[in-house]
């Protein structure tokens, strides 16, 4: 029997990753998330912050190979390469955390790799206030930068999230065709939503 399997993917500031954490802990799954990261780092030699970088944000023209030293690159094969290395560790890593145990992952790509293991596929999303709002709830950027820098801010790390997903997949990062459940959390609080959530889930499994 295979393991129970939830993927998150998530708009920035959605309250994505609270969800996901929530969920681990009332179903007692696992849950990865920035572990992940750096379990590619390790098995790929490569700098951890640059890891982070092409999995969560776009590819740029620097690359900080080992923590001690870089190189600067132009997008040539080395560079696709580079990557592409990246996503075949994430991809192996990700098949080794859910053959081990039932578990929640959010994002990298986890529901397209893992499509052969049937998960439970969740996007979750909001407006673009709500988003802010928990932005700066979080601490993220919320006293350095004034609300349009952080509206702009949250389009680029989206846009840059759809482009890798794109990238590597082929397929639509916001295509709500691709996910089991959409997730609208624009003026709600997560653990509401993280009980009822946790409840379909749990009603699902026992239907199967």
């Amino acid at each position: 029997m295979s393991n129970n399997i939830i993927t998150i993917s998530r708009e920035f500031g959605s309250g994505g990753r609270e969800l996901g954490k929530r969920l681990a802990e009332l179903l007692g799954y696992a849950y990865y998330d920035e572990e992940i990261v750096a379990a590619i780092a390790q098995r790929s030699a490569l700098a951890e912050d640059y890891v982070n970088q092409v999995v969560e944000r776009r590819i740029r023209s620097y690359y900080p190979i080992t923590i001690a030293a870089s190189f600067l690159a132009t997008p040539d094969d080395s560079t696709y390469a580079i990557n592409r290395s990246i996503y075949a560790a994430q991809a192996e890593i990700l098949e080794e955390m859910a053959k081990k145990s039932d578990c929640v992952i959010v994002g990298r790509c986890a529901d397209h790799i893992l499509q052969d293991y049937k998960p439970f596929r969740i996007f979750v999303y909001s407006d673009m206030p709500s988003k802010v709002a928990r932005c700066r709830e979080k601490g993220e950027d919320g006293n350095a930068l004034t609300d349009k820098e952080l509206e702009k801010k949250i389009r680029a790390v989206d846009k840059a999230r759809a482009q890798y997903y794109r990238f590597y997949t082929g397929e639509d990062l916001n295509d709500k065709l691709c996910y089991d459940l959409g997730v609208n959390t624009s003026g709600l609080q997560i653990k509401p939503l993280a009980t009822a959530i946790a409840a379909l889930v749990k009603s699902r499994s026992e239907t199967e």
